[in-house]
């Protein structure tokens, strides 16, 4: 389907930001592992958290949803597959690689798998990484790729892991070190990108009663080219128990960033409720990032306000720790006068597709004028109309939708938007912009 802009009124408003994502896949999960019976309040129902809540009922937990809240009555660790054929994850990437190790937790195999885009993720990070565990995790088709089966057995240990490919892989192993036989030492080899999503991890793992011991070391040898010390993270997790709580989830920056951005593009004032202060989310970041082009902000303990004219200047930026906020960033940039800088993301090139390389391929249907390269790309401001595919990705067909503010623009396979954000039309059209599929 093709989205694009149905009218424009008065932009601005008042709208409640959607639920965090990353924080509903990790509530949903816990709660699964946990002793008891939890009320997730608030929680995501887009097509990556069903994906979740699917394999954990897969795996044993009770999952009832209620008008107000998610009842999971958890296993408390002790998981069983109820089904002999694989389970669909469907294109969630989060839900993949946080139970590919959770799943050695079973007492009986697990496969998991995919959508044909869910099986181009690489996965061979996380499956060497949990073979010192005793894990024993293995592509199928012997390409380091979904589906992977899980065979039982997690004895827990020591082991290593780059932090410069998935922050999800990271998490993953921590969310299942508790419950392993003997524990886990975990060390994430330099460079660590995204670390705000794994204190995200952290954080919600001591909601539901597990404690972390966090340190690091520096490293004098093999560093870098100018033989300068490294910084060795270390995470140890002792053998112990979730316990069931009631949790209510925090409104998503992710997603609240194309409410931010629609007003920061066309000038006006809105307030976006439920996006805390002291948040742990790395995107929050897109506050200062919208400040230095702009863009006016007030910081309210659960809510954000923001006002602009309308017009945006280029900035430099570094989004190694948020970098699903690449395409929103880049459209901003694109929307800018002057030539802005993103640096630091690398790692997008795995996301549901490579997120440098279909940006900049989009943007240049458009008449952009950038630069690629390995970590980013350089853009200056000025668009044309035109048509772009959104390549299944629901950032950029989120991202690209803003364009429509000052430009006709069409998104081919603009439907996605469902996998993260499913109200995205809804809440658009609560601030003015009223978007349409066709």
């Amino acid at each position: 389907m093709i989205l694009k802009v149905k009218k424009i009124s008065e932009i601005g408003g008042v709208v409640k930001a959607p639920p965090s994502k990353s924080y509903s896949h990790r509530a949903v999960i816990l709660a699964s592992l946990a002793k008891g019976t939890s009320k997730l309040y608030d929680m995501l129902y887009s097509e990556d958290t069903l994906a979740s809540i699917r394999v954990c009922k897969a795996l044993g937990a009770e999952i009832n949803q209620s008008e107000d809240y998610l009842e999971v009555i958890g296993t408390g660790g002790k998981l069983h597959n109820s089904s002999a054929k694989p389970i669909d994850l469907a294109n969630s990437g989060t839900t993949l690689r946080l139970m590919t190790s959770v799943a050695a937790l079973s007492d009986n195999e697990v496969v998991l798998t995919g959508d044909e885009s869910l099986q181009t993720r690489p996965m061979g990070l996380l499956m060497s990484a949990l073979q010192p565990l005793g894990v024993n995790a293995e592509s199928i088709n012997d390409n380091e790729k979904a589906p992977i089966l899980i065979k039982p057995g997690y004895v827990g240990g020591d082991t290593n892991i780059y932090g410069n490919v998935s922050s999800q892989f990271i998490s993953s192993i921590l969310i299942s070190s508790p419950l392993s036989e003997h524990g886990v030492t975990l060390y994430v080899l330099p460079e660590f990108k995204s670390k705000p999503y794994v204190n995200m991890t952290l954080d919600i793992m001591r909601k539901f009663g597990v404690k972390t011991l966090k340190g690091y070391y520096l490293k004098h040898d093999n560093c870098d080219k100018q033989h300068q010390s490294c910084r060795i993270d270390e995470f140890k997790i002792t053998k112990q128990d979730y316990f069931a709580c009631d949790y209510t989830v925090e409104g998503d920056y992710s997603s609240a960033s194309y409410l931010l951005a629609l007003i920061a593009i066309n000038g006006g004032n809105a307030k976006i409720k439920n996006l805390f202060r002291n948040s742990k989310q790395g995107d929050k970041v897109i506050l200062d990032i919208l400040q230095k082009m702009g863009a006016t902000i007030i910081r309210g303990d659960d809510y954000v306000e923001i006002a602009s004219d309308g017009h945006l200047k280029s900035i430099d930026v570094d989004l190694s720790n948020a970098p699903d906020l690449l395409i929103t960033v880049a459209v901003l940039a694109a929307m800018a006068e002057g030539t802005t800088n993103i640096t630091g993301v690398a790692h997008a090139r795995v996301k549901e597709t490579d997120r440098i390389d279909t940006t900049c391929r989009e943007l240049e249907k458009l008449g952009c004028k950038l630069t690629e390269r390995e970590d980013g790309m350089s853009i200056t401001g000025g668009v044309n109309s035109g048509v772009v595919d959104s390549h299944g990705d629901h950032r950029l067909a989120m991202a690209f939708s803003l364009i429509g503010l000052k430009h006709d623009i069409e998104i081919k396979n603009g439907e996605v938007f469902d996998v993260s954000f499913p109200d995205f039309i809804e809440s658009m059209a609560e601030l003015g912009f009223e978007l349409e599929l066709v």
